[in-house]
Protein backbone atom coordinates (compact mmCIF):
# COMPACT_ATOMS: atom_id res chain seq x y z
CA UNK A 1 0.00 0.00 0.00
CA UNK A 2 3.25 2.55 0.74
CA UNK A 3 4.43 1.79 -1.91
CA UNK A 4 1.15 2.36 -4.06
CA UNK A 5 0.97 5.53 -2.48
CA UNK A 6 4.00 6.91 -2.98
CA UNK A 7 4.66 5.68 -6.82
CA UNK A 8 1.02 7.98 -7.20
CA UNK A 9 2.70 11.18 -5.07
CA UNK A 10 5.88 10.63 -7.35
CA UNK A 11 3.55 10.58 -10.55
CA UNK A 12 1.70 13.65 -9.68
CA UNK A 13 4.64 15.00 -8.57
CA UNK A 14 7.20 14.44 -11.73
CA UNK A 15 4.20 15.15 -14.01
CA UNK A 16 3.52 18.44 -12.72
CA UNK A 17 6.70 19.62 -12.87
CA UNK A 18 7.89 17.87 -16.61
CA UNK A 19 4.51 19.75 -18.20
CA UNK A 20 5.67 23.38 -16.07
CA UNK A 21 9.15 22.96 -18.01
CA UNK A 22 7.64 21.96 -20.86
CA UNK A 23 5.13 24.39 -20.79
CA UNK A 24 7.52 27.23 -20.78
CA UNK A 25 9.22 25.74 -24.35
CA UNK A 26 5.46 25.10 -25.64
CA UNK A 27 5.78 21.51 -25.42
CA UNK A 28 2.63 19.39 -25.21
CA UNK A 29 1.67 18.29 -22.06
CA UNK A 30 0.96 14.69 -23.62
CA UNK A 31 5.27 14.75 -23.79
CA UNK A 32 5.28 15.43 -20.22
CA UNK A 33 3.15 12.11 -19.41
CA UNK A 34 4.44 9.59 -21.48
CA UNK A 35 7.93 10.68 -20.40
CA UNK A 36 6.42 10.76 -17.21
CA UNK A 37 5.60 7.18 -17.23
CA UNK A 38 9.09 5.94 -18.68
CA UNK A 39 10.63 7.26 -15.48
CA UNK A 40 7.73 5.72 -13.23
CA UNK A 41 8.40 2.58 -14.65
CA UNK A 42 11.80 2.34 -13.92
CA UNK A 43 11.53 4.10 -10.33
CA UNK A 44 9.32 1.57 -9.65
CA UNK A 45 10.78 -1.52 -11.70
CA UNK A 46 7.40 -1.66 -13.57
CA UNK A 47 8.88 -2.72 -16.90
CA UNK A 48 10.44 -5.63 -15.64
CA UNK A 49 7.27 -6.64 -13.83
CA UNK A 50 4.16 -7.80 -15.32
CA UNK A 51 1.14 -5.51 -13.58
CA UNK A 52 -2.13 -6.35 -14.13
CA UNK A 53 -3.33 -3.22 -12.87
CA UNK A 54 -1.36 -1.47 -15.44
CA UNK A 55 -3.37 -2.88 -18.26
CA UNK A 56 -6.40 -1.75 -16.33
CA UNK A 57 -5.04 1.33 -16.81
CA UNK A 58 -4.19 1.11 -20.17
CA UNK A 59 -7.33 0.17 -21.25
CA UNK A 60 -9.20 2.51 -19.16
CA UNK A 61 -7.03 5.32 -20.68
CA UNK A 62 -7.54 3.87 -24.52
CA UNK A 63 -11.44 4.04 -24.10
CA UNK A 64 -11.52 8.04 -23.17
CA UNK A 65 -9.02 8.78 -25.62
CA UNK A 66 -11.11 6.75 -27.75
CA UNK A 67 -14.28 8.84 -26.29
CA UNK A 68 -12.26 12.46 -26.42
CA UNK A 69 -11.66 11.58 -30.10
CA UNK A 70 -15.15 10.91 -30.86
CA UNK A 71 -16.40 13.85 -28.50
CA UNK A 72 -14.92 16.15 -31.40
CA UNK A 73 -16.80 14.59 -34.39
CA UNK A 74 -20.48 15.64 -35.30
CA UNK A 75 -21.98 15.05 -39.05
CA UNK A 76 -22.80 18.98 -38.93
CA UNK A 77 -18.78 19.49 -38.69
CA UNK A 78 -18.56 16.98 -41.64
CA UNK A 79 -20.76 18.61 -43.78
CA UNK A 80 -19.38 21.98 -43.39
CA UNK A 81 -15.91 20.71 -44.37
CA UNK A 82 -16.56 17.95 -46.67
CA UNK A 83 -14.68 19.15 -49.92
CA UNK A 84 -11.23 19.67 -47.59
CA UNK A 85 -12.20 16.39 -45.36
CA UNK A 86 -13.49 13.72 -47.56
CA UNK A 87 -11.17 14.77 -50.48
CA UNK A 88 -7.85 16.14 -48.96
CA UNK A 89 -8.35 13.35 -46.06
CA UNK A 90 -9.22 10.55 -47.79
CA UNK A 91 -6.25 10.68 -50.48
CA UNK A 92 -3.73 11.56 -48.07
CA UNK A 93 -5.20 8.31 -46.17
CA UNK A 94 -5.25 6.25 -49.10
CA UNK A 95 -1.63 7.68 -50.96
CA UNK A 96 -0.10 7.00 -47.35
CA UNK A 97 -1.27 3.66 -46.86
CA UNK A 98 -0.55 2.52 -50.77
CA UNK A 99 3.00 3.59 -50.63
CA UNK A 100 3.40 2.41 -46.58
CA UNK A 101 2.49 -1.23 -47.17
CA UNK A 102 4.67 -2.06 -50.11
CA UNK A 103 7.80 -0.19 -47.83
CA UNK A 104 6.85 -2.79 -45.19
CA UNK A 105 5.94 -5.67 -47.17
CA UNK A 106 8.57 -5.74 -49.98
CA UNK A 107 11.55 -3.79 -48.46
CA UNK A 108 11.31 -4.77 -44.67
CA UNK A 109 10.01 -8.35 -45.47
CA UNK A 110 7.35 -8.19 -43.10
CA UNK A 111 4.34 -10.55 -43.78
CA UNK A 112 0.76 -9.11 -44.93
CA UNK A 113 -0.83 -8.58 -41.66
CA UNK A 114 1.62 -6.23 -39.88
CA UNK A 115 2.24 -4.68 -43.19
CA UNK A 116 -1.56 -3.20 -43.13
CA UNK A 117 -1.14 -2.52 -39.86
CA UNK A 118 1.97 -0.78 -40.13
CA UNK A 119 0.53 1.17 -42.74
CA UNK A 120 -2.89 1.99 -41.28
CA UNK A 121 -1.00 3.34 -37.93
CA UNK A 122 1.80 5.18 -40.00
CA UNK A 123 -0.81 7.07 -42.20
CA UNK A 124 -2.69 8.84 -39.13
CA UNK A 125 -1.38 12.24 -37.20
CA UNK A 126 -1.43 13.54 -33.66
CA UNK A 127 -4.66 15.42 -33.42
CA UNK A 128 -4.00 15.52 -29.49
CA UNK A 129 -0.61 17.89 -30.27
CA UNK A 130 -1.48 19.20 -33.50
CA UNK A 131 -5.29 20.42 -32.46
CA UNK A 132 -4.59 22.42 -29.55
CA UNK A 133 -1.07 23.92 -31.28
CA UNK A 134 -3.27 25.21 -33.82
CA UNK A 135 -6.13 26.63 -31.60
CA UNK A 136 -3.38 27.83 -29.50
CA UNK A 137 -1.50 30.20 -31.79
CA UNK A 138 -4.57 31.02 -33.83
CA UNK A 139 -3.18 29.32 -36.51
CA UNK A 140 -6.29 27.90 -37.11
CA UNK A 141 -8.05 30.23 -38.87
CA UNK A 142 -4.47 30.35 -41.34
CA UNK A 143 -5.04 28.05 -44.71
CA UNK A 144 -2.74 25.38 -43.35
CA UNK A 145 -4.31 25.90 -40.25
CA UNK A 146 -7.40 24.78 -42.11
CA UNK A 147 -6.44 22.40 -44.64
CA UNK A 148 -4.68 20.53 -41.18
CA UNK A 149 -7.85 20.05 -39.30
CA UNK A 150 -10.03 18.82 -42.60
CA UNK A 151 -7.67 16.15 -42.74
CA UNK A 152 -7.29 15.08 -38.92
CA UNK A 153 -10.79 15.02 -38.79
CA UNK A 154 -10.81 12.41 -41.44
CA UNK A 155 -8.17 10.46 -39.91
CA UNK A 156 -10.21 10.69 -36.80
CA UNK A 157 -13.28 8.99 -38.93
CA UNK A 158 -11.12 6.24 -40.07
CA UNK A 159 -10.61 5.40 -36.69
CA UNK A 160 -14.16 3.15 -36.87
CA UNK A 161 -12.83 1.02 -39.81
CA UNK A 162 -9.39 0.55 -38.66
CA UNK A 163 -10.57 -0.73 -35.39
CA UNK A 164 -13.26 -2.68 -37.31
CA UNK A 165 -10.35 -3.98 -39.62
CA UNK A 166 -8.07 -4.85 -37.06
CA UNK A 167 -10.51 -7.06 -35.11
CA UNK A 168 -11.58 -9.21 -37.99
CA UNK A 169 -7.88 -9.70 -39.16
CA UNK A 170 -7.81 -11.24 -35.17
CA UNK A 171 -9.74 -13.68 -36.24
CA UNK A 172 -7.53 -15.33 -38.80
CA UNK A 173 -4.68 -15.32 -35.76
CA UNK A 174 -7.39 -17.85 -34.02
CA UNK A 175 -7.07 -20.17 -36.60
CA UNK A 176 -10.35 -19.09 -38.35
CA UNK A 177 -10.00 -19.29 -41.69
CA UNK A 178 -10.72 -15.93 -43.17
CA UNK A 179 -9.43 -13.87 -46.43
CA UNK A 180 -8.18 -10.56 -47.07
CA UNK A 181 -11.33 -10.20 -49.09
CA UNK A 182 -13.99 -11.38 -46.71
CA UNK A 183 -12.15 -8.88 -44.23
CA UNK A 184 -12.47 -6.29 -46.31
CA UNK A 185 -16.17 -6.98 -47.04
CA UNK A 186 -17.01 -7.75 -43.26
CA UNK A 187 -15.48 -4.40 -42.28
CA UNK A 188 -17.33 -2.40 -44.70
CA UNK A 189 -20.66 -4.13 -43.71
CA UNK A 190 -20.09 -3.46 -40.02
CA UNK A 191 -19.19 -0.03 -41.01
CA UNK A 192 -22.42 0.55 -42.83
CA UNK A 193 -24.43 -0.89 -39.69
CA UNK A 194 -22.40 1.10 -37.02
CA UNK A 195 -23.36 4.09 -39.54
CA UNK A 196 -27.06 3.47 -39.34
CA UNK A 197 -27.22 2.48 -35.83
CA UNK A 198 -25.17 6.11 -34.86
CA UNK A 199 -27.78 8.05 -37.47
CA UNK A 200 -31.05 6.20 -36.71
CA UNK A 201 -31.22 4.55 -33.51
CA UNK A 202 -28.55 5.56 -30.75
CA UNK A 203 -28.64 9.02 -30.94
CA UNK A 204 -32.01 8.93 -30.42
CA UNK A 205 -31.54 6.43 -27.04
CA UNK A 206 -28.27 8.99 -26.22
CA UNK A 207 -30.35 12.17 -26.13
CA UNK A 208 -33.67 10.51 -24.48
CA UNK A 209 -30.78 9.71 -21.83
CA UNK A 210 -28.86 12.76 -21.25
CA UNK A 211 -32.30 14.64 -21.69
CA UNK A 212 -33.58 12.82 -18.49
CA UNK A 213 -30.30 13.39 -16.64
CA UNK A 214 -29.94 17.52 -17.23
CA UNK A 215 -33.99 17.79 -16.47
CA UNK A 216 -32.94 16.53 -12.92
CA UNK A 217 -30.89 19.84 -12.74
CA UNK A 218 -27.96 17.81 -10.64
CA UNK A 219 -24.65 17.90 -11.91
CA UNK A 220 -23.83 14.47 -10.45
CA UNK A 221 -26.42 12.78 -12.22
CA UNK A 222 -25.56 14.32 -15.73
CA UNK A 223 -22.31 13.42 -15.41
CA UNK A 224 -22.81 10.07 -14.19
CA UNK A 225 -25.11 9.96 -17.31
CA UNK A 226 -21.70 10.73 -19.54
CA UNK A 227 -19.97 8.02 -18.13
CA UNK A 228 -22.14 5.75 -18.27
CA UNK A 229 -23.30 6.03 -21.77
CA UNK A 230 -19.46 5.85 -22.80
CA UNK A 231 -18.84 2.38 -20.47
CA UNK A 232 -21.94 1.29 -22.08
CA UNK A 233 -21.27 1.63 -25.60
CA UNK A 234 -17.94 0.30 -24.66
CA UNK A 235 -19.52 -2.79 -23.05
CA UNK A 236 -21.95 -3.61 -25.64
CA UNK A 237 -19.30 -3.11 -28.59
CA UNK A 238 -17.14 -5.58 -27.37
CA UNK A 239 -19.95 -8.50 -26.30
CA UNK A 240 -21.18 -8.22 -29.80
CA UNK A 241 -17.09 -8.90 -30.91
CA UNK A 242 -15.73 -5.45 -31.53
CA UNK A 243 -13.09 -3.06 -29.52
CA UNK A 244 -13.91 -1.31 -26.32
CA UNK A 245 -12.64 1.35 -28.01
CA UNK A 246 -14.75 1.48 -30.76
CA UNK A 247 -17.83 1.53 -28.55
CA UNK A 248 -16.28 4.72 -26.47
CA UNK A 249 -15.62 6.57 -30.07
CA UNK A 250 -18.92 5.78 -31.05
CA UNK A 251 -20.20 6.70 -27.95
CA UNK A 252 -18.67 10.27 -28.34
CA UNK A 253 -20.02 10.65 -31.58
CA UNK A 254 -23.45 10.29 -30.46
CA UNK A 255 -23.25 12.67 -27.64
CA UNK A 256 -21.79 15.12 -30.25
CA UNK A 257 -24.58 15.28 -32.38
CA UNK A 258 -27.02 15.87 -29.70
CA UNK A 259 -27.77 19.52 -28.29
CA UNK A 260 -25.84 18.80 -25.15
CA UNK A 261 -22.55 18.36 -26.57
CA UNK A 262 -21.88 21.92 -24.92
CA UNK A 263 -22.17 21.28 -22.00
CA UNK A 264 -20.87 17.58 -22.02
CA UNK A 265 -17.65 18.93 -22.87
CA UNK A 266 -17.64 21.95 -20.34
CA UNK A 267 -18.58 19.20 -17.65
CA UNK A 268 -16.06 16.57 -18.85
CA UNK A 269 -13.52 19.43 -19.25
CA UNK A 270 -11.46 19.36 -16.37
CA UNK A 271 -11.73 15.19 -16.41
CA UNK A 272 -10.25 15.20 -20.15
CA UNK A 273 -6.81 15.96 -19.59
CA UNK A 274 -6.56 13.61 -16.79
CA UNK A 275 -8.36 11.07 -18.63
CA UNK A 276 -5.93 11.40 -21.64
CA UNK A 277 -3.16 11.29 -19.56
CA UNK A 278 -3.72 7.96 -18.31
CA UNK A 279 -3.86 6.83 -21.29
CA UNK A 280 -0.55 8.50 -22.14
CA UNK A 281 1.13 7.60 -19.28
CA UNK A 282 0.67 3.99 -19.93
CA UNK A 283 2.14 4.25 -22.80
CA UNK A 284 5.57 5.73 -21.59
CA UNK A 285 5.63 2.75 -18.91
CA UNK A 286 6.14 0.85 -22.08
CA UNK A 287 8.73 2.98 -23.33
CA UNK A 288 12.08 1.35 -23.14
CA UNK A 289 14.82 3.71 -22.81
CA UNK A 290 17.90 1.33 -22.94
CA UNK A 291 16.73 -0.35 -25.69
CA UNK A 292 15.67 3.33 -27.71
CA UNK A 293 19.52 4.26 -26.96
CA UNK A 294 21.01 1.09 -28.20
CA UNK A 295 18.71 1.24 -31.76
CA UNK A 296 18.34 4.83 -31.84
CA UNK A 297 20.02 4.68 -35.31
CA UNK A 298 17.20 2.37 -36.43
CA UNK A 299 14.52 4.54 -34.88
CA UNK A 300 15.38 7.78 -36.33
CA UNK A 301 16.26 6.12 -39.33
CA UNK A 302 11.97 4.66 -39.66
CA UNK A 303 10.91 7.82 -38.31
CA UNK A 304 12.68 9.79 -40.65
CA UNK A 305 11.25 7.72 -43.40
CA UNK A 306 7.69 7.93 -42.47
CA UNK A 307 7.90 11.99 -41.91
CA UNK A 308 9.42 12.03 -45.31
CA UNK A 309 6.21 10.07 -47.50
CA UNK A 310 3.81 11.94 -45.24
CA UNK A 311 5.90 15.46 -45.98
CA UNK A 312 5.79 14.40 -49.82
CA UNK A 313 2.44 12.75 -49.63
CA UNK A 314 0.70 15.66 -48.00
CA UNK A 315 2.57 18.46 -49.75
CA UNK A 316 1.19 17.01 -53.32
CA UNK A 317 -2.57 16.89 -52.18
CA UNK A 318 -2.04 20.32 -50.99
CA UNK A 319 -0.34 21.90 -53.55
CA UNK A 320 -3.36 20.90 -56.00
CA UNK A 321 -5.22 24.14 -55.00
CA UNK A 322 -3.32 25.97 -52.71
CA UNK A 323 0.22 27.90 -53.18
CA UNK A 324 3.92 26.32 -51.92
CA UNK A 325 4.27 28.36 -48.38
CA UNK A 326 0.27 26.75 -47.40
CA UNK A 327 1.44 22.91 -48.56
CA UNK A 328 4.43 22.97 -47.07
CA UNK A 329 3.09 24.09 -43.54
CA UNK A 330 0.33 21.52 -44.08
CA UNK A 331 2.34 18.89 -45.05
CA UNK A 332 4.98 19.30 -42.16
CA UNK A 333 2.66 19.79 -39.19
CA UNK A 334 0.88 16.58 -39.92
CA UNK A 335 4.44 14.48 -40.89
CA UNK A 336 4.33 13.05 -37.11
CA UNK A 337 3.00 9.08 -35.98
CA UNK A 338 -0.44 9.62 -34.48
CA UNK A 339 -1.13 8.40 -30.39
CA UNK A 340 -3.99 6.84 -31.82
CA UNK A 341 -1.03 4.64 -33.31
CA UNK A 342 -0.45 3.67 -30.03
CA UNK A 343 -3.79 2.21 -29.91
CA UNK A 344 -3.32 0.80 -33.05
CA UNK A 345 -0.11 -1.40 -32.56
CA UNK A 346 -1.11 -2.37 -28.86
CA UNK A 347 -4.52 -3.93 -30.12
CA UNK A 348 -2.66 -5.43 -32.68
CA UNK A 349 0.10 -7.06 -30.33
CA UNK A 350 -3.16 -7.90 -27.73
CA UNK A 351 -4.62 -9.99 -30.75
CA UNK A 352 -1.25 -11.04 -32.25
CA UNK A 353 -1.71 -10.05 -35.59
CA UNK A 354 2.18 -8.77 -34.87
CA UNK A 355 5.10 -9.62 -32.60
CA UNK A 356 5.44 -7.68 -29.12
CA UNK A 357 8.76 -6.92 -29.97
CA UNK A 358 7.65 -5.26 -33.08
CA UNK A 359 4.93 -3.35 -30.89
CA UNK A 360 7.64 -2.29 -28.63
CA UNK A 361 9.93 -1.31 -31.39
CA UNK A 362 6.67 0.98 -32.97
CA UNK A 363 5.98 2.49 -29.62
CA UNK A 364 9.35 3.93 -30.08
CA UNK A 365 9.15 4.88 -33.62
CA UNK A 366 5.99 6.46 -32.56
CA UNK A 367 7.50 8.09 -29.46
CA UNK A 368 10.06 9.58 -30.81
CA UNK A 369 8.16 11.41 -33.78
CA UNK A 370 5.58 12.58 -31.04
CA UNK A 371 8.63 14.40 -28.64
CA UNK A 372 10.01 16.38 -32.50
CA UNK A 373 6.69 17.30 -33.19
CA UNK A 374 6.54 20.25 -30.86
CA UNK A 375 9.87 21.78 -32.19
CA UNK A 376 8.74 21.43 -35.97
CA UNK A 377 5.42 22.73 -34.92
CA UNK A 378 6.97 26.16 -32.90
CA UNK A 379 9.42 26.85 -35.83
CA UNK A 380 6.74 25.73 -38.56
CA UNK A 381 7.26 29.56 -40.36
CA UNK A 382 10.84 29.40 -40.43
CA UNK A 383 10.62 26.09 -41.75
CA UNK A 384 8.18 26.25 -44.33
CA UNK A 385 9.93 29.81 -45.75
CA UNK A 386 13.22 27.91 -46.83
CA UNK A 387 10.62 26.75 -49.76
CA UNK A 388 8.66 30.02 -49.83
CA UNK A 389 7.72 33.25 -47.93
CA UNK A 390 4.75 34.48 -47.24
CA UNK A 391 4.63 38.28 -46.93
CA UNK A 392 2.83 38.91 -43.73
CA UNK A 393 4.12 36.41 -41.72
CA UNK A 394 6.89 38.16 -39.14
CA UNK A 395 8.87 35.42 -38.16
CA UNK A 396 10.76 34.92 -41.65
CA UNK A 397 10.44 38.62 -43.09
CA UNK A 398 13.97 39.92 -43.13
CA UNK A 399 13.98 42.76 -40.41
CA UNK A 400 12.46 46.11 -40.95
CA UNK A 401 14.06 49.27 -41.88
CA UNK A 402 12.54 51.31 -39.49
CA UNK A 403 13.31 53.41 -35.92
CA UNK A 404 11.48 54.80 -33.36
CA UNK A 405 8.14 53.35 -34.80
CA UNK A 406 4.93 52.56 -32.43
CA UNK A 407 4.16 48.57 -32.60
CA UNK A 408 0.28 47.99 -32.21
CA UNK A 409 -0.46 44.61 -30.69
CA UNK A 410 -3.64 43.27 -32.20
CA UNK A 411 -6.00 44.92 -34.70
CA UNK A 412 -9.50 44.40 -32.78
CA UNK A 413 -11.52 46.82 -32.57
CA UNK A 414 -9.37 48.88 -30.00
CA UNK A 415 -6.16 48.23 -32.66
CA UNK A 416 -7.87 49.84 -35.06
CA UNK A 417 -8.69 53.07 -33.50
CA UNK A 418 -5.11 53.47 -32.32
CA UNK A 419 -4.03 52.70 -35.74
CA UNK A 420 -6.46 55.19 -37.26
CA UNK A 421 -5.40 57.90 -34.35
CA UNK A 422 -2.15 57.46 -35.06
CA UNK A 423 -2.66 57.58 -39.30
CA UNK A 424 -4.25 60.58 -38.99
CA UNK A 425 -1.36 62.30 -37.18
CA UNK A 426 1.03 60.82 -39.99
CA UNK A 427 3.28 58.63 -37.27
CA UNK A 428 5.06 55.72 -38.45
CA UNK A 429 3.70 52.44 -36.92
CA UNK A 430 3.56 48.69 -37.50
CA UNK A 431 0.89 46.20 -36.71
CA UNK A 432 1.38 42.89 -35.68
CA UNK A 433 -1.82 39.92 -34.78
CA UNK A 434 -1.85 36.60 -34.25
CA UNK A 435 -5.38 37.05 -36.54
CA UNK A 436 -4.98 36.48 -40.08
CA UNK A 437 -8.05 37.66 -40.90
CA UNK A 438 -6.90 40.77 -38.72
CA UNK A 439 -3.66 41.11 -40.91
CA UNK A 440 -5.18 40.74 -44.15
CA UNK A 441 -7.75 43.81 -43.21
CA UNK A 442 -5.00 46.23 -41.73
CA UNK A 443 -3.10 45.44 -45.66
CA UNK A 444 -6.66 46.34 -46.77
CA UNK A 445 -6.79 49.67 -45.89
CA UNK A 446 -2.51 50.43 -46.61
CA UNK A 447 -1.60 49.30 -42.85
CA UNK A 448 2.34 48.01 -42.39
CA UNK A 449 0.96 44.49 -41.00
CA UNK A 450 2.30 41.33 -40.18
CA UNK A 451 1.21 37.98 -38.81
CA UNK A 452 2.42 36.31 -35.90
CA UNK A 453 3.43 36.47 -31.93
CA UNK A 454 5.02 39.27 -30.52
CA UNK A 455 6.80 36.81 -27.81
CA UNK A 456 8.73 34.98 -29.91
CA UNK A 457 12.26 36.33 -30.62
CA UNK A 458 12.37 36.18 -34.87
CA UNK A 459 9.59 37.97 -34.51
CA UNK A 460 10.89 40.53 -32.15
CA UNK A 461 13.89 41.04 -34.10
CA UNK A 462 12.53 41.44 -37.23
CA UNK A 463 10.13 44.26 -36.11
CA UNK A 464 12.72 45.57 -34.79
CA UNK A 465 11.43 46.24 -31.26
CA UNK A 466 14.72 47.72 -29.75
CA UNK A 467 14.19 50.66 -32.09
CA UNK A 468 10.76 51.35 -31.44
CA UNK A 469 9.66 54.56 -29.77
CA UNK A 470 6.80 52.34 -27.64
CA UNK A 471 4.40 48.94 -27.97
CA UNK A 472 0.94 49.24 -28.03
CA UNK A 473 -0.81 46.12 -26.51
CA UNK A 474 -4.57 46.28 -27.56
CA UNK A 475 -5.10 42.56 -27.05
CA UNK A 476 -7.91 41.38 -24.36
CA UNK A 477 -6.57 38.50 -22.65
CA UNK A 478 -4.46 38.89 -19.31
CA UNK A 479 -2.14 35.80 -19.99
CA UNK A 480 -1.50 37.30 -23.68
CA UNK A 481 -0.73 41.21 -22.39
CA UNK A 482 1.41 39.20 -19.73
CA UNK A 483 3.46 36.85 -21.89
CA UNK A 484 4.24 39.42 -24.13
CA UNK A 485 5.25 41.96 -21.63
CA UNK A 486 7.13 39.52 -20.17
CA UNK A 487 9.33 38.32 -23.45
CA UNK A 488 9.68 42.25 -24.67
CA UNK A 489 11.21 43.39 -21.71
CA UNK A 490 13.22 40.20 -21.58
CA UNK A 491 14.39 40.50 -24.89
CA UNK A 492 14.97 44.22 -24.40
CA UNK A 493 15.10 45.87 -20.81
CA UNK A 494 14.11 49.26 -22.13
CA UNK A 495 11.02 48.34 -23.54
CA UNK A 496 8.27 51.37 -23.61
CA UNK A 497 5.32 49.20 -23.13
CA UNK A 498 1.11 50.47 -23.37
CA UNK A 499 -1.53 48.96 -22.73
CA UNK A 500 -5.23 48.79 -21.15
CA UNK A 501 -5.97 46.91 -17.53
CA UNK A 502 -9.58 45.78 -17.16
CA UNK A 503 -9.69 44.73 -13.53
CA UNK A 504 -7.86 45.44 -10.25
CA UNK A 505 -6.07 42.13 -10.45
CA UNK A 506 -4.69 43.31 -13.92
CA UNK A 507 -3.68 47.07 -12.66
CA UNK A 508 -1.92 45.25 -9.50
CA UNK A 509 -0.12 43.05 -11.31
CA UNK A 510 0.89 45.56 -13.98
CA UNK A 511 1.85 48.62 -11.29
CA UNK A 512 4.91 46.20 -10.04
CA UNK A 513 6.23 45.96 -13.55
CA UNK A 514 8.80 48.59 -15.04
CA UNK A 515 8.55 50.18 -18.20
CA UNK A 516 5.02 49.73 -18.63
CA UNK A 517 2.42 51.85 -18.77
CA UNK A 518 -1.14 51.54 -18.51
CA UNK A 519 -5.03 53.08 -18.76
CA UNK A 520 -7.62 51.78 -16.35
CA UNK A 521 -10.57 51.35 -18.98
CA UNK A 522 -12.93 51.07 -15.36
CA UNK A 523 -11.29 54.12 -14.10
CA UNK A 524 -11.36 56.02 -17.43
CA UNK A 525 -14.21 55.51 -18.18
CA UNK A 526 -16.08 56.27 -14.98
CA UNK A 527 -14.11 59.29 -15.06
CA UNK A 528 -15.79 60.57 -18.26
CA UNK A 529 -19.22 58.86 -17.33
CA UNK A 530 -19.05 61.34 -14.57
CA UNK A 531 -17.95 64.15 -16.50
CA UNK A 532 -21.02 63.99 -18.97
CA UNK A 533 -23.24 63.74 -16.04
CA UNK A 534 -22.32 66.49 -14.15
CA UNK A 535 -22.50 68.43 -17.37
CA UNK A 536 -25.93 68.06 -17.32
CA UNK A 537 -26.05 69.44 -14.07
CA UNK A 538 -24.93 73.54 -15.12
Amino acid sequence: METLLLAIFATIFIATILNIIFKKQNISHIIGYIFTGTIISYLFDFNTMKIDSLDLIAEFGIVFLMFTIGLELSFEKIKKMKETLLINGALQLLLSVLIFFPLAFYAFKLDVTSSIVIALAFSLSSTAIVLPYLKDSKDIYTPYGKKSVGILIFQDLSVIPILLLITFLSYGETGTDISIVEVIVKTLLALVFIVIFIRFVGDKIVDALLKFAANTHIEEIFLGAIFAIVLGMAVLMHSIGFTYSLGAFIAGVLIADTKYTIKVESDILSYKDLLLSIFFFSVGTKIDIVYLFSNLHTVFLIFALVALVKTGVIYFIIKRKSDTNTSMKTALALAQIGGFSFVVFDLAASNHLITLDMANFLFLVTFVSMVITPFVLNNIYKLSSFFEKEFYESDVITPIDKKNHIIIVGFGTLGRAVAKELHSKNIDFIIISDNLQHVLLARRINFLAYFGHLNKRPVMESLKVEESSSIVITVQSEHTKELISEAVIEYYSEANIVMKVDTDEERQHFEKERNIDFIDSNYELSSRLVELTLKHRE
